[in-house]
């Protein structure tokens, strides 16, 4: 026994849990590699202008337990209160065969966005299902496949209306008073950068304004139910687009805003069946109407069919993607929230229809008891009309809260004179009568079952005229599966269609699909962090203010800045805040005409969208013939800019996957004509330990939670996008409207409709952080570089590798082009990522950000072995691609063009194929013994977007 007792505490278990190879096959590697040690082969790869071999100072890794036992005894200092604040956030039921089956399923959560459909129609149907929901319960015919939240929801409708109205005169944009207060911060936030001028007034003053749009909120802020027909009427007779904020539940109920005239219809879908979790992931719903499903943001599924005529999910109108239309996107959406909306449109799946009505009714009938029981002691309410808010007008507001306080209950305190009381479905009738102790004291009198017969008879709460009269949910989807065996085989049916990271590596360049340990997943469903309201006193949030502080300093050390501002609630989200943030700045020393922003050719896609929607001008800038950036171009689109430069977005390593040596020079070029640099996080995963955006000269970036600090992607969503800023930027960073802190920003508007975005996923990263310690982050860094070279150096025998930096060496990700062997075969980058789904891999990132390449990279969390697998299967596939040239195999007839296959394909009666079934389905060992099947062919995308259909089809129709 020669291990002493810290070497056999094991503290840092966790680093050889998440980093894939063990130290043999690291040794190994490095051979191949020609690089003697993990810090031989960062010297060799990285600038040395740019190393910093300074400790981090996160402190040591902990084990899994000791990390859980800390961030439980954190997650106690929250309060759990019974939350009546509403607001468009309000308690729920997740239904546990939904928690267990989805929310906490790595089937679910670790899978990609659905950009290789034929390995994801579950994931897709699961979004038509939510898209046909939408449309159902909104009265519109077209529904996207969700958005970050309801406040970036109505900011993306206002920009819709714009691109939309035909009165082009126009530039005002309008928004009733009784809209939610957050909702109204972000819109006037983003309305300010779009130059457009914003009314906020009561609803029936919109007759008085030149409109291209306006936004009301159905049932209000505060509760009222108004028939809006008249003002969206009034609202289109000027050409302008009426937008209408719906509470979800309560459509289940109330006349659908597309039948009162709605062009827009938005909300959050938060309620069916989602956490609250202090404000997010949440799924945003958003409808509109078909002849707008050109403009529409973010994604859109639609059915389509594959070659042997069978329908066929997928995403489309990809064209609108914002990566491909750069700054000529329709908004700069990114991240969704997949998972999230798929747990709404489970939720309403296992309900149903008659089940969202009876909890609709439910929560309206003990609203009406509320009501009448507080009427009936003379407490007067602000409204006549109501679904499930009240808002109650009182002079006795201080005592009615401390009494509520003391008792744990938080009602709504933003209100003049007045408090405000929203119900849930987790309300009971023993919490109307404790409400009744809060408001009238004890002695009452008051009996809910009293109350009840009353309410009973009808009350007239909900005006009869928006009473919905058309029948909801009616495709069979939503009327079969309501016992929770039906459930967990329906929910289980859908995930074996999706290729996920819990069957293989996902090797996708620039999205960094690593491990989501489950020890950093476990928080995310404790109560104490899953049922806050993000409205709820600070007081009460004292757990997720310490825990937030602790990831906030890590991030602050990992990235060099000096502050984080957590709120932006994707990537995307994080460019735009980020902009805004260097906007600002120069505003606030008299050079608010700087808007030039450079941007060079390799940049992701979102950039320039994001640099649009700040209002910047984009000014591209060449890349040489090795993929860097042309400093002459630079130099000289510098200088011409001059005085109106505002920065510079630059992703390191660049999207080509190369240390660019001249990133220093890059960053003070910029600065000589007074810009900021703002740095693409994106690729912080090649950074992290090695160097930083800041010790590089970085002023600001955003940092994707999802990517390099472990968030899972949860099939397309969700994600988080905190920005790193020096600290002469941090005065500019977002604010909030409704909740304060204490920083010296917090009068800014805002980004996001909560103060820190999606709050409940950030126990995941900062669960990675402490069971990795600064042993382990530099680790993982060394080892995506290992793994990303390794792979490279194996691929480069069989295929040309695009760019590499100093030595040949790429960062944590290559490029393989496929270009000169598409004209000596004929066989494209398309065909080698369909024939990849045959080998069981989920293919790389296909032509971005070149055309006619994929980039790889392969992560810290794979071994060897699963990284021998998958280059196996590529150099298979490339003998595939020589039989095919030396015409074995014709150009029409390979298993490379005709991949992928299923079984379809195998119980053919006849097979006339140049190939046999065997080298089809079984092309090597491995997949022998674990075979994922495609449960469609190559999906024909040129038919999707011509005949574009966005609602479910009939269950049989799956089966054909």
């Amino acid at each position: 026994m020669t291990q002493s007792l810290l070497e056999l505490e094991q503290n840092n278990a966790f680093i050889g849990r998440h980093i894939g190879p063990s130290e043999q096959e690291v040794a190994e590697m490095l051979a191949v590699v020609g690089a003697e040690s993990l810090d031989d082969l960062i010297h060799q790869t990285v600038p040395a202008n740019i190393l910093n071999d300074q400790p981090l100072g996160i402190g040591a890794s902990r084990t899994e337990v000791e990390a859980l036992a800390y961030l439980k005894s954190l997650a106690r200092q929250n309060k759990v209160c019974k939350s009546y604040i509403g607001m468009g956030y309000h308690d729920t039921h997740v239904p546990l065969v939904i928690q267990r089956n989805v929310l906490e399923n790595p089937g679910w959560y670790t899978a990609y966005t659905p950009y290789q459909p034929e390995i994801a129609q579950g994931r897709l149907e699961a979004l038509l299902n939510f898209q046909q929901m939408t449309q159902d319960l909104t009265g519109l015919p077209l529904a996207s496949a969700s958005l970050l939240d309801e406040a970036t929801a109505a900011a993306e409708a206002m920009a819709l209306a714009k691109r939309v109205s035909k009165n082009k005169k126009a530039n005002s944009f309008f928004i009733a008073d009784d809209v939610h207060p957050q909702t109204i911060d972000v819109v006037r936030e983003r309305a300010e950068h779009y130059g457009f001028d914003i009314i906020v007034a009561p609803a029936e003053a919109v007759v008085e304004h030149e409109l291209f749009g306006a936004l009301f909120q159905y049932p209000s802020t505060t509760g009222q139910i108004r028939d809006l027909q008249d003002l969206i009427a009034k609202v289109q007779s000027q050409k302008g687009i009426a937008c209408v904020a719906a509470d979800i539940l309560s459509l289940v109920l109330l006349k659908a805003p597309g039948q009162l005239g709605a062009d827009v219809v938005l909300g959050n879908a938060q309620r069916f069946g989602v956490p609250m979790g202090y404000g997010g992931p949440h799924a945003a719903f958003f409808a509109t109407r078909d002849e707008h499903k050109r403009s529409l943001p973010g994604r859109i599924i639609g059915v389509s069919k594959d070659t042997r005529g069978k329908p066929a999910l997928r995403m489309a109108m990809q064209t609108r993607e914002q990566h491909i239309r750069r700054e000529k996107a329709n908004s700069n959406i990114c991240t969704a929230q997949v998972l999230l909306a798929n747990m709404s449109s489970f939720y309403a799946v296992y309900h149903g229809p008659e089940g969202l009505k009876r909890i609709a009714e439910r929560v309206h009938r003990l609203t009406d008891i509320l009501a009448l029981g507080l009427q009936s002691k003379g407490v007067q309410l602000k409204h006549d009309s109501w679904f499930d808010t009240l808002t109650i007008v009182t002079n006795d507001k201080d005592a009615i809260q401390a009494r509520a306080l003391a008792a744990g209950v938080n009602l709504r305190t933003d209100l003049d004179g007045a408090l405000g009381v929203s119900l849930s479905e987790t309300t009971t009738r023993n919490d109307v009568a404790e409400l009744f102790d809060l408001f009238l004291g004890t002695g009452h009198g008051l009996e809910v079952a009293a109350l009840d017969a009353v309410a009973a008879r009808g009350t007239g709460s909900i005006p009869e005229r928006l009473l919905r009269d058309e029948p909801i949910l009616t495709h069979e989807v939503f009327n079969q599966y309501h016992s929770e065996s039906e459930m967990l085989r329906y929910i289980h049916k859908l995930e074996m269609k999706d290729l996920s990271l819990n069957y293989g590596m996902i090797s996708l360049g620039s999205c960094t699909m690593k491990l989501n340990a489950t020890a950093e997943m476990v928080p995310v469903s404790w109560p104490e962090f899953a049922r806050i309201h993000p409205f709820a006193p600070l007081d009460q949030t004292q757990g997720y203010q310490r825990m937030i502080g602790e990831l906030e300093d890590w991030l602050v050390k990992i990235t060099g800045y000096d502050a984080i501002c957590i709120q932006p609630n994707s990537g995307a989200q994080g460019e735009y805040a980020g902009l805004l943030a260097i906007k600002k700045y120069h505003e606030s020393r008299g050079e608010g005409h700087r808007d030039i922003c450079l941007i060079p050719s390799s940049a992701h896609g979102t950039n320039p969208a994001s640099a649009q929607m700040a209002n910047m001008k984009v000014i591209v800038v060449a890349c040489d013939k090795k993929g860097n950036v042309d400093m002459a171009d630079l130099r000289a689109k510098a200088a011409e800019a001059g005085e109106n430069l505002s920065c510079i977005m630059a992703t390191y390593p660049s999207t080509h996957g190369v240390y660019e040596e001249s990133i220093r020079e890059i960053c003070e070029v910029v600065h000589s004509h007074g810009g900021q640099v703002y740095m693409d996080g994106a690729n912080m995963n090649a950074q992290v330990g090695i160097t930083s955006p800041g010790f590089i000269g970085s002023d600001v970036s955003h940092l994707n939670l999802h990517k390099t600090f472990a968030i899972p992607h949860g099939g397309g969503g969700p994600g988080m996008g905190p920005i790193g800023v020096k600290a002469h930027l941090a005065p500019f960073v977002a604010g909030h409207a409704v909740v304060k802190t204490g920083k010296e920003s917090r009068d800014n508007g805002a980004v996001s409709a909560a103060p820190f975005g999606s709050a409940s996923i950030l126990p995941i990263s900062w669960m990675y952080i402490a069971m990795l310690g600064d042993e382990g982050v530099k680790r993982s860094t060394q080892v995506a570089m290992l793994n990303a070279n390794y792979l490279m150096k194996s691929l480069a025998e069989d295929f040309p590798i695009l760019y590499s930096g100093r030595n040949d060496r790429v960062a944590h990700e290559c490029i393989v082009d496929l270009r000169p062997l598409k004209e000596e075969c004929g066989i494209s980058e398309m065909d080698v990522a369909k024939r990849l789904m045959d080998y069981g891999f989920h293919a790389p990132t296909m032509s971005f950000p070149v055309a006619g390449t994929l980039m790889i990279e392969p992560t810290e969390s794979e071994s060897k072995v699963e990284i021998d697998r998958f280059i196996h299967a590529m150099k298979q596939i490339r003998e595939e691609m020589r039989q095919v040239q030396s015409g074995q195999w014709t150009l029409e007839d390979n298993p490379l063009v005709n991949a992928p296959h299923t079984q379809d394909d195998v119980m053919d009666a006849e097979w006339s194929r140049a190939y046999s079934r065997e080298q089809a389905v079984f092309p090597s060992a491995e997949v022998r013994r674990a075979k994922f099947w495609p449960t469609v062919n190559r999906i024909d995308d040129v038919y999707g977007d011509r005949n574009l259909f966005c609602s479910c089809l009939p269950t049989e129709a799956y089966g054909e």
